[in-house]
């Protein structure tokens, strides 16, 4: 097992920031490239849609508004992963260049609904995209499953699979993100969390001293819900996803929620459009940044 970097693990445990989720996958690529602006009958294929979502994260990489004084790290896809910026490997230029910690979203997938709950497909050749994350300097990585009812057996059923996977990942020398996200639509996401709570903490207890975790989670109906999950001594850091919600509505629920930061998408990338100049681009963005920033600091 390779040692963790420890200067990117103490930016991601006492850093002031938030990180960027740059990670919409194969499935959810032509949905980001429409909200941006660029539609289905500009690209032909997927390699062609690849290099233009490539396109448009480079862009929002390499603006002045993506810096390191607010953003603390990046999730990548693992295409992007695969491509490089001025001619570096993507995680390479982040950190370099940016001083931002690099991760790489690894799931592949939602199973169908069982129990109230998607649990991720079967993640095939894992062990080796592992390996080449760790070749391609990546500090950590992210998986999402889904709750969509209160069931005490489907929500356990999914934080044993992530806590599962989770290990796997840490003894390759990466800091998993785990991601049971709860469904902001769902009629008990309330009770929905106080499972998922209690599931989190009981696979907490079983970790070996000195395994590391991240957790992100939807940010929880009662505030300051998961103090306890943020003081573990196991959990790096706990972030949250926007899961739907508007950037104004994501941005106030975070801020009342202490120490919790923000691990946002589309949120993040709401109002960018590839037809903007690069000075209307860069001011949207400065404004965005600022706005997760301060929710995510309280």
């Amino acid at each position: 097992m390779r040692n963790i970097n420890k200067a990117q693990l103490d930016r991601m445990h006492s850093g002031k920031g938030f990180i960027a989720a740059l990670d919409q996958s194969g499935g959810s690529t032509p949905k980001a490239l429409s909200l941006y602006g660029v539609q289905e009958s500009s690209f032909s294929n997927d390699e062609e849609m690849y290099t233009l979502v490539h396109e448009m994260r480079t862009r929002i990489i390499k603006s002045p508004a993506f810096d390191s004084d607010y953003i603390l790290g990046a999730i990548l896809f693992e295409n992007t992963m695969d491509r490089k910026i001025d001619g570096q490997w993507t995680a390479d230029y982040l950190w370099e260049k940016k001083n931002i910690v690099p991760f790489l979203k690894v799931d592949k997938g939602l199973a169908d609904l069982a129990n109230g709950v998607q649990l991720m497909k079967p993640i095939a050749g894992l062990d080796e995209l592992l390996t080449r994350a760790v070749e391609r300097n990546i500090f950590g990585t992210k998986m999402r499953s889904v709750i969509k009812e209160a069931n005490s057996e489907g929500i356990r059923e999914i934080v044993e699979q992530q806590f599962a996977v989770g290990l796997q990942i840490f003894e390759k020398g990466l800091v998993p993100i785990i991601e049971p996200e709860v469904d902001i639509y769902s009629a008990d996401k309330e009770k929905s969390e106080a499972i998922l709570k209690e599931e989190i903490k009981k696979q907490l207890s079983l970790l070996d001293d000195n395994v590391k975790v991240m957790l992100k989670l939807s940010i929880p109906t009662v505030n300051d819900f998961y103090k306890e999950l943020i003081s573990d001594p196991h959990v790096v850091r706990v972030v949250a996803l926007s899961g739907g919600y508007g950037q104004d509505e994501a941005n106030y629920k975070l801020s009342q929620n202490h120490g919790l930061i923000a691990s946002f998408s589309r949120a993040l990338s709401e109002g960018l459009s590839a037809g903007q100049s690069d000075a209307d681009f860069n001011t949207k963005l400065e404004k965005t940044i600022a706005a997760i920033y301060e929710a995510s600091i309280t």
